[in-house]
């Protein structure tokens, strides 16, 4: 975070990051008497090159919100009153030690909000909360929306958090397969202004190729779309990679010293020819 003053010390700008998804856009924040009067694209930020989407200038209204909590809430006879932590971490202790030794710790649950994963010191926080409440039901927006995705790298990888992303800026053909990175603003794939970044790839002659069962915002624009039916994608998928490997057009260049299993994974889509998968598509389109 840097700070920038104007000619009058009582308004300034504070660069920093919006922490509503993981596209991470620069902000140009400005504070009047330390209040937030404006939010802004940092035009300089590398990434996001001042583009925001509507949840950044948002951010003003969010840090004035009248309902924002600002200290600890407890319910006092049917009405929930400002204490201190100390007295609410007292109440946490009062009601919910009995529930763990009376009930079991799988008796309770953890639910960890979005933004939590954009603030170093709350998921530091979060951990240790979950570890300290020893339940195993954690949820998170991650368990409702990107799981898969975590346990599939976790596989291919050997950890659940290396998930690689497209290269939009240097690619010059996208697939973008059950997504709406128009919608999503990028989300998950830390790529803001796709639609930007997508008319830059048409632009220089790339192609865009979507695969969903609806017409979304992001299939729109694509210059190819196919719409499965739900539950055919791994079908789909499947023969496209039996294709490489009959076609001999599997090719692991530098990483192939650091794979293993690539034999099993041709064996495995061996009933997933194209003319047979090609049947089965049209019958569910």
């Amino acid at each position: 975070m840097t700070r920038t003053s104007s000619a009058s010390s009582e308004v300034s700008i504070v660069r920093h990051m919006c922490p509503l998804c993981e596209a991470g856009c620069g902000l140009d924040v400005h504070l009047t008497h330390g209040d937030v009067s404006l939010v802004r694209g940092d035009r300089l930020d590398v990434l996001s090159k001042g583009f925001l989407c509507p949840k950044g200038p948002a951010l003003k209204a969010l840090q004035h919100d009248p309902d924002r909590l600002r200290r600890p809430l407890v319910k006092r006879d049917g009405s929930f009153v400002e204490v201190e932590f100390d007295e609410a971490f007292a109440e946490v202790d009062r009601l919910l030690g009995p529930v763990l030794r009376e009930c079991g710790r799988e008796s309770c649950g953890l639910v960890i909000g979005n933004p939590t994963v954009h603030r170093t010191g709350l998921v530091l926080y979060a951990l240790d909360l979950a570890a300290a409440l020893g339940s195993p039901n954690v949820f998170s927006a991650a368990t409702l929306d990107q799981m898969p995705k975590h346990l599939a790298v976790g596989h291919m990888f050997g950890d659940f958090y290396s998930i690689p992303v497209p290269d939009i800026e240097r690619t010059d053909l996208l697939v973008v397969v059950g997504a709406n990175p128009i919608v999503s603003n990028g989300s998950m794939w830390s790529v803001p202004d796709f639609r930007g970044k997508a008319a830059a790839l048409r632009a220089r002659g790339g192609e865009i190729i979507t695969i969903d069962p609806r017409l979304t915002e992001t299939a729109n624009i694509a210059d190819r779309h196919y719409p499965i039916r739900p539950g055919t994608d791994v079908m789909l998928l499947a023969a496209i990679v039996g294709v490489l490997f009959d076609e001999d057009l599997v090719d692991t260049g530098p990483a192939g010293a650091f794979m293993s299993g690539l034999e099993d994974v041709g064996g495995a889509v061996t009933d997933f020819g194209a003319e047979r998968v090609a049947r089965a598509l049209r019958h569910c389109l």
